[in-house]
């Protein structure tokens, strides 16, 4: 079981601490997320990882072992940091196959993850004429290259299409169902509720979260419930008479906070008001990051007042 483990792991640049004694695994046969503000630590936290930095305490390794120790790396982990860093003059293609050499793979693998990338009809042209989302199209290539059981991508849905962007979601999907391990950075919420299963959250360089998807949005969401009903002024007086919190919703119904179905449909079969919809509400998993992470953020707009 190939996972990636990371234990008491500290990286100072000068005065500044980007990881501070962080521990946290990375389990396969699941997509993991790996959120937090912008300096919260992510892309330093995946150097480390990946051997691109040193620590200045504690360790990362990769399968029990730390990346700069493996002879064919490719073979083991795949990475995607930075989607502009394949030299321009190659061809996709020969970008690839340099790769491939360095570690002992098959010719074959260019080709094969040229087309598994949708990259095959552009296999002979010059990366320096790729647009951003076809260049991070070939930074996946590149990561997938040696048939990896763990790969870690950051933001890869960067600059694709909407196509690309499905496609991705489904590509991470099927990656976790193989079995591989999966770290994903991203700042894109929405995008991230669609493939992850489990949650990593940085901010300022400390863990603040390693829970499921489901645990993490319970845990940091209000109760709410969404009711509309057939006599809604006596159903909204009832509830304010009972101390909940009614808010009118954009249907003509009420959202109560703090509550649940069950209390809201006793509330209205008690006094015998027929209700047309109940249901408890979630929070996104954008309102439930920002209910954790409202106070760690580095750089933090102001928004005027009228």
């Amino acid at each position: 079981m190939t996972t990636i483990d990371v234990h008491d792991l500290t990286k100072e640049y000068g005065s500044t601490r980007a990881v501070d004694r962080l521990t946290l695994s990375v389990e396969p046969g699941r997509v993991t997320g790996f959120l937090g503000p912008n300096g919260a630590g992510k892309s330093s936290t995946m150097r480390l990882i990946l051997g691109l930095d040193r620590p200045t305490s504690g360790t990362a390794t990769i399968g029990g072992r730390p990346y700069a120790t493996l002879r064919e790396p490719l073979r083991t982990a795949g990475a995607l940091l930075d989607a502009q860093a394949a030299h321009g003059s190659r061809t996709a293609r020969d970008h690839l196959r340099c790769l491939a050499v360095s570690n002992r793979l098959p010719d074959r693998r260019a080709d094969e993850v040229l087309e598994e990338t949708g990259l095959a009809t552009v296999a002979g042209r010059r990366i320096k004429t790729f647009s951003l989302g076809m260049r991070q199209r070939l930074g996946i290539a590149t990561a997938l290259l040696g048939d990896p059981p763990v790969i870690l991508l950051d933001e890869p849905a960067n600059g694709l299409d909407p196509e690309g962007i499905v496609w991705i979601r489904q590509l991470l999907r099927r990656l976790a169902e193989e079995g591989r391990t999966i770290l994903v950075s991203s700042h894109l919420m929405n995008e991230t509720a669609t493939y992850a299963d489990h949650l990593v959250v940085l901010a300022r360089g400390r863990l603040l979260a390693d829970v499921s998807m489901s645990d993490f949005i319970e845990q940091h969401s209000q109760a709410r419930v969404r009711v509309r009903a057939g006599d809604p002024a006596r159903l909204r007086a009832t509830l304010l008479g009972d101390g909940y919190t009614v808010l009118g919703d954009e249907d003509g119904g009420w959202v109560v906070e703090g509550a649940r179905a069950e209390q809201v449909g006793a509330v209205a079969a008690r006094e015998g008001i027929p209700v047309l919809e109940l249901a408890d509400e979630r929070a996104s998993l954008e309102q439930a990051y920002l209910a954790l992470t409202a106070d760690e953020a580095e750089f933090a707009a102001s928004f005027p007042t009228t």
